[in-house]
């Protein structure tokens, strides 16, 4: 974002009268071309004096007095004096002992001066007038004469050095507890049987590594003390060649064998062991085939195969009959694919509460934890972190499509400055009002205020604390109204 370092305001001395005892005006023209600078460390104030300007009134002088004011604070610059013959005579001759900082000018000399000092700056000048003070000496009843008023809000100049960049204060929602979680995984195995038979051979072709897969798989869970398995769920698939009588007694004689291996191996209640199957898959075959480039007539195929008023065996036969190129293709390329095993643990995990164990298992395994667990850890960072984006990208990762999870992501992106992240989390965050003050602070960030308003209107009358907070520190700093 932009950083406004200053706004200044000129105003010309020539226009600011004052008046007193005996009536005195700073005289047109006589200070011109006000300009203040400033660095890191000091702020610069220059201006012209113009001595031609002053009255030639050789018994008077007036001494000019700039000074910073802001903040409840003032800092007095060095003095002009601007004097008549008489008196520019008696301080030049030592009559008058002058400090070595202040400036003698002849009132009415043609040559102008360029007055410029450098002092230290101060955090209270960030918001701060530039002023002058007029002392006019050798006329009845003149004193300290204002000669800049601040009633009329009409200073030289006026410095904005205050840091214009906004940075919203984003907004987290607490998701809510999950007392009990429960999960699923699951995992496909492609066990080979000999044509028409259901028993398993362990050692047959791809068995080996197959079955040594569902076992690591299901003895890791049992081994592991935070999970409770719940069941374990086997489907099985048959692909659709050949009567369909046959494939179902194959999918379902197939499918059992599978859950008998398993219990033979595994301490596992026969009561959580449950399986189905599917006699012809079908549906399977229809995904496939709508990823494949190299067959003659994809359309009419895909018409054919989705087309459940079919008897399976009649379709079967029109596939062979009217694509024989086709049919022999997915027979060799798609069909061993279909005939495969789901399998599905559903399992529960205990809570976990120690922040220790929470960091750990955030690192080696996500999966056990609840969103509230990952954002009770979460909570002990710093969230302008790295470490603390990271966890919250974990939760989006494990809960990809939590309300919750998304909004906090977003917030976490828009802090780090990731708006394109942040709005592919929002469109999963929903109609959360926390939702709308996100939206509003990229808008912000982006210094679009237009668009920044009506969301913060909302959000504010939605009850957004933050909303309401950043629509008083738009309005202070003057860029809303």
């Amino acid at each position: 974002m932009k950083k406004i370092l200053s706004a200044i305001c000129f105003v010309s001395a020539a226009a600011i009268t004052t008046s007193a005892a005996e009536l005195y005006d700073l005289p047109a023209g006589s200070v011109t071309d006000v300009a203040v600078e400033k660095s890191e460390s000091q702020i610069l104030v220059k201006f012209t004096v113009h001595p031609e300007a002053f009255p030639k009134m050789s018994n008077r002088e007036v001494w000019l007095v700039p000074y910073i004011e802001g903040g409840g604070q003032q800092l007095r610059l060095d003095s002009v004096l601007v004097a008549g013959r008489t008196r520019y005579i008696q301080h030049q001759r030592g009559n008058n002992r002058l400090s070595e900082n202040t400036v003698l000018l002849r009132a009415g000399a043609k040559e102008i001066y360029e007055y410029s000092i450098v002092a230290p700056y101060s955090d209270w000048m960030a918001f701060s007038n530039l002023g002058m003070e007029g002392r006019v000496i050798g006329c009845a009843g003149c004193g300290i004469l204002p000669l800049l008023t601040f009633a009329d809000e009409q200073p030289l100049a006026r410095m904005d050095y205050r840091d214009m960049t906004i940075v919203p204060t984003m907004v987290y929602v607490s998701p809510e507890r999950e007392i009990v979680k429960t999960r699923d995984v699951s995992k496909e195995a492609y066990i080979d049987f000999p044509v028409g038979k259901t028993e398993i051979f362990p050692d047959y072709r791809r068995n080996p590594d197959e079955l040594a897969a569902i076992r690591h798989d299901i003895d890791v869970m049992q081994s592991d003390d935070d999970i409770t398995i719940n069941s374990v769920t086997f489907t099985g698939y048959a692909s659709p060649e050949g009567p369909y009588s046959l494939n179902e007694k194959l999918a379902k004689g197939r499918t059992e064998s599978l859950l008998d291996y398993v219990t033979k191996y595994f301490d596992v209640p026969r009561k959580a062991l449950e399986y189905s199957w599917v006699a012809e898959d079908w549906a399977g075959l229809e995904e496939r085939v709508k990823g494949m480039d190299d067959l003659g007539d994809k359309e009419a195929l895909l018409q054919l195969i989705s087309d459940d008023s079919i008897d399976p065996d009649v379709k079967d036969q029109c596939l062979k009959t009217e694509f024989p190129d086709d049919y022999f293709t997915l027979l060799t390329k798609v069909y061993p694919a279909l005939r495969h095993t789901v399998y599905k643990v559903n399992y529960t995990v205990k809570n976990f509460t120690d922040l220790q164990k929470i960091a750990m298992l955030v690192e080696t395994a996500p999966q056990k934890l609840s969103l509230d667990e990952i954002y009770l850890y979460a909570q002990t960072l710093d969230k302008n972190s790295q470490q603390f984006r990271e966890v919250m990208e974990v939760a989006v990762r494990m809960f990809p499509n939590d309300e919750v999870a998304n909004l906090n992501a977003a917030a976490t992106a828009v802090i780090n400055g990731d708006y394109v992240a942040a709005r592919k989390y929002l469109s999963k965050a929903g109609n959360r009002p926390e939702a709308t003050y996100t939206e509003a602070a990229i808008a912000v960030r982006n210094e679009d205020y237009a668009t920044a308003i009506p969301l913060l209107n909302s959000a504010a009358a939605a009850g957004i604390q933050e909303a309401t907070d950043l629509l008083g520190e738009l309005r202070s700093l003057g860029l809303i109204e």
